[in-house]
């Protein structure tokens, strides 16, 4: 049931996110890059986070003992140096990693096994703090942080003029027959 839960929100981050990108691709490189003062400043400083913050969590995901073959890209990829480290200063480039992420995320979700789900993951956070703590609460954080800072986008292109149109999870939870 719970791996059920995850492919789901994959699906809802690979869909969103395409949606963020498809409207924010509407706006200037400058205006994509202007400080409107949110926690990573711009558009496009937020979306770089999101990227960031990704890595992060499957590189540490990818520790996991069952060593998820999806995750075999990100094993390789450089660790951030930090949280609003700008990966990508173009935005057509960033929108390709972008779905090259979500693609791994959405093969790795497919790969999770119930019995993954119950481990207790040990990390070191960005501060060097350690940390054990539930695999599933720590995917269940993954996808709660896209979907936090995908609100503040969302903001941000609206305030710029760009609608972004339905977000909610809720149009991608099928309707059940009585």
């Amino acid at each position: 049931m719970r791996c059920a839960h995850v492919l789901l929100m994959a699906s809802y981050n690979q869909w969103m996110n395409a949606r963020i990108y498809a409207a924010a691709g509407q706006l200037s490189p400058e205006a994509l890059v202007e400080d409107r003062k949110a926690f990573f400043h711009s558009v496009q400083g937020t979306l770089n986070h999101l990227v960031v913050a990704d890595i992060i969590w499957l590189k540490r995901f990818a520790a996991h003992p069952s060593s998820f073959m999806a995750l075999d890209p990100v094993r390789v990829l450089n660790a951030p140096s930090s949280l609003d480290e700008w990966l990508y200063t173009d935005f057509t480039a960033l929108s390709s990693y972008r779905d090259w992420l979500d693609r791994v995320v959405q093969d790795w979700a497919e790969e999770l096994k119930e019995e993954d789900l119950s481990y207790s993951l040990s990390y070191t956070n960005m501060k060097g703090l350690k940390a054990t703590k539930n695999f599933f609460d720590l995917i269940l954080h993954f996808f709660n942080h896209q979907t936090h800072h995908r609100g503040q986008v969302t903001t941000l292109l609206s305030q710029a003029g760009v609608d972004v149109g339905v977000t909610d999870l809720l149009a991608l939870i099928p309707n059940e027959s009585n």
